[in-house]
Formats: C-alpha cells, sequence, structure tokens
C-alpha cells in the first residue's frame, strides 16, 4: 500500500507531526528561499552549489559544506520519487505557515512539483490557531493540535500552482518590480503570499539609516539597554508583527552586520568576535552587545 508524504518546514514541526498519529512520512525541507542565490525552476548542480555556500556563510560555518550539500541533493531526490512509477507516495501533503520564510518555501516547492507534472497535492497553510497568541507557526502546536488541523486540508488548484510559480520566480530573481505587484495583490491565489513579500520588502535599506526593519529593531533593543542576545530577541520579537518569519540564527546575523560595518553600530564582547549563527559553536550567555 502507498503512503503520505508529508512536507513542512521546521524541525519541531516536522517532529510534532511524526507524533501526531496522521499516516505517513515526513519530509522537512531545509533552506532559506527567500534570499539567496538561485534561478527559477527546478535547481541544477551549480545553484545546489550556490545555495550550499550560502547556507554555510549564513550559520557561520555551523553547518560543513558537505553535510549542506548532501541534504540539498537527499530533499530534492525525495521530492522527484513522487512522480516515478513506483513511487511509494499516494497522496502529498504541504503543512505551512503563512510568514515569509514558509510561503517562500511552499512556492517553490509548488513550482517543482509543478515542473515534474505531480497535481494531485493537498495543502494545509495554519495561519491561526484558538488559545495560541500571537501565533507564529506550527511549531508552536503540540501533535494532537497538528493532528487536529489534518481534516481542514484542500487540494491546490490549478490557479495555485501557476501563482506559486511567479512568486518562486520573483524570489530566484529578487525582482523588486514583481515584489511590488505581488504584494499588491487583493485576492492572491495563495491568500498568505502578499503579506509576507510585504514583510521582505521591509527588510530593504531603509534610505536614512541603511537598516532593513529587522537590523532597525535589533539596534532600538540594544540601544534600550538589552545588552544579552536573549534579551535583544524578545525585545524584537515583542515588536514583530505575526508570522514571525526569523529565529535566532537570522537575529545573530543582523547583529553580527552592526558590529561589522563601517563605522560599528554596537560591540559585541564575548568569547569570539561575533555571535554564534549556530547552536554548539559558543556560549550565548558569554556575551553581551552594546552600543556605540
Amino acid at each position: 500500500m502507498k503512503t503520505i508524504l508529508h512536507i513542512t518546514s521546521g524541525d519541531m514541526a516536522g517532529a510534532s507531526l511524526a507524533k501526531s498519529g496522521v499516516s505517513g512520512e515526513v519530509l522537512v525541507w531545509h533552506d532559506i528561499l527567500y534570499d539567496g542565490p538561485r534561478r527559477p525552476g527546478w535547481p541544477d548542480e551549480e545553484i545546489l552549489e550556490a545555495r550550499t555556500r550560502f547556507l554555510v556563510e549564513t550559520t557561520a560555518g555551523g553547518l560543513t559544506h558537505d553535510y549542506v550539500l548532501a541534504t540539498l541533493h537527499d530533499q530534492y531526490a525525495q521530492l522527484k520519487t513522487v512522480v516515478q512509477p513506483d513511487s511509494p507516495y499516494g497522496q502529498v501533503v504541504l503543512w505551512f505557515d503563512a510568514c515569509l520564510f514558509d510561503q517562500s518555501m511552499l512556492c517553490h516547492i509548488l513550482s517543482c512539483l509543478h515542473l515534474l507534472g505531480r497535481k494531485d497535492v493537498e495543502l494545509l497553510c495554519i495561519d491561526t490557531f484558538a488559545g495560541i497568541e500571537p501565533y507564529n507557526g506550527l511549531g508552536q502546536l503540540s501533535p494532537e493540535q497538528l493532528a487536529s488541523c489534518y481534516p481542514d486540508r484542500q487540494p491546490v488548484t490549478a490557479e495555485q500552482f501557476l501563482f506559486a510559480e511567479e512568486v518562486d520566480r520573483a524570489f530566484a530573481l529578487q525582482d523588486r518590480e514583481a515584489f511590488i505587484q505581488l504584494a499588491a495583490s487583493k485576492e492572491a491565489p495563495l491568500s498568505w503570499v502578499p503579506a509576507a513579500i510585504q514583510r521582505w520588502l521591509a527588510e530593504e535599506p531603509d534610505s536614512v539609516t541603511g537598516l532593513g526593519r529587522l537590523a532597525q529593531l535589533a539596534l532600538e533593543a540594544i540601544r534600550s539597554g538589552c545588552d544579552r542576545p536573549g534579551k535583544v530577541f524578545v525585545f524584537v520579537a515583542a515588536r514583530e508583527t505575526p508570522p514571525q518569519y526569523w529565529g535566532d540564527i537570522t537575529l545573530w546575523q543582523k547583529m553580527n552586520a552592526l558590529a561589522e560595518q563601517e563605522p560599528p553600530l554596537v560591540r559585541i564582547q564575548g568569547p569570539q568576535a561575533r555571535l554564534p549563527q549556530w547552536e554548539g559553536i559558543a556560549d550565548l550567555k558569554q556575551f553581551r552587545i552594546y552600543p556605540l
């Protein structure tokens, strides 16, 4: 008998989904598809290599080149199996959030599935859950809560596939004019995309400060007296509009950039010159950040 392939975006959500009692196999997709080098469509070896370098840099060496490249190869290879004659998967179900991180990934995966010719796909995009406030994503849900959402899945329409290709192309090319048009869309086939793109446009450098929204919030936190990474995270998260697309890796990267620009806007004091952009590199409790 064939099984179900569930595709989602986060390790926490994937682990909960695997424990939810919903039958099938879980594939957690790993990439940051709103940014970095790529081209529209299925990635070739050159693009996979470029994305590997980008992700290694994003984690500041927390993940090795070989590990990242193998992960990218494996997930695209598994996606390809859904159209093979002897595919073990009878159904494909996508579980995603409404945030920028997930919507860019969702559109890329839909674009890839469309290129493969797999049209019978179901989607769950959970943008709110009763009793959880603020709600940022699937990682907040227990296995039982995830299972309760499963009956709400909907088939992906032909219009949604085509729209996803349009969105994926805009992210692949970082096409600002396309972003502006998509962000203004009033009746988008994937209704969460316009707000996600609006949030990405907010990361463009401000004409006065030269900072995007996330870096500006981090600087505000440090100038207000938040001298530890955890305190900065709490300050910024409280002022971000849900759903939050970023995690600690992205925020530490922005704070490192504040310390490394010329002239620097903050000073990082700790066992090394930069905040660790991946767990295990250094103990965050040993770091302090001061405004300059």
